[in-house]
Order: structure tokens, then sequence, then C-alpha cells
């Protein structure tokens, strides 16, 4: 299991949009893709799962992934949250 944490920087969080984004993003992974905010986890491949969380602008979230891609599906998953979250 790889894991990597990552502070949102959008002023309005991951709200309905970036949040569309991020599930598609890891629907197209093979790994298992967890997100866990303030002690609540979120499966990312729901969007209300990830809607959920309500993850505001500043705080940090931890991606947890897991699977036979792991190593390349963690590197997509961060270079998306870097262009979108």
């Amino acid at each position: 299991m790889k894991t990597f944490t990552y502070t949102i920087k959008d002023e309005n969080g991951i709200h309905a949009r970036p949040a569309g984004l991020l599930v598609k993003c890891a629907q197209g992974l093979h790994s298992t893709v967890n997100i866990t905010l303030n002690g609540k986890t979120a499966d990312s491949k729901r969007l209300f799962s990830v809607m959920s969380l309500n993850a505001k602008q500043n705080d940090t979230v931890t991606f947890q992934v897991e699977g036979k891609d792991e190593l390349a599906d963690c590197t997509a998953l961060k270079a998306f949250c870097q262009s979108n979250l």
C-alpha cells in the first residue's frame, strides 16, 4: 500500500465539480483508493462518498492506494491533485 497526503488549495474545497473529476480519475485506476480526512474515510470511486468528507481549502487529506499498479496509480493521483484540487 502506498500513501500520500495533499493539502487542498482550491478555495471551494472538494465541491461537486472537482469531486466528480476525482471520481472519474479514480475509476480509471486499477488500484483501490481511499481518502481520509479527520478520521472519516471515503471510497474515491463513489461521488457521494468523496463529497461526504466535506473537504475545505487548507484541509490535508490522506490518499491510500492499494493494488497491482499502486505506484503508477499513486503518481497519477498526485498529478491530478496538483492540477485540480
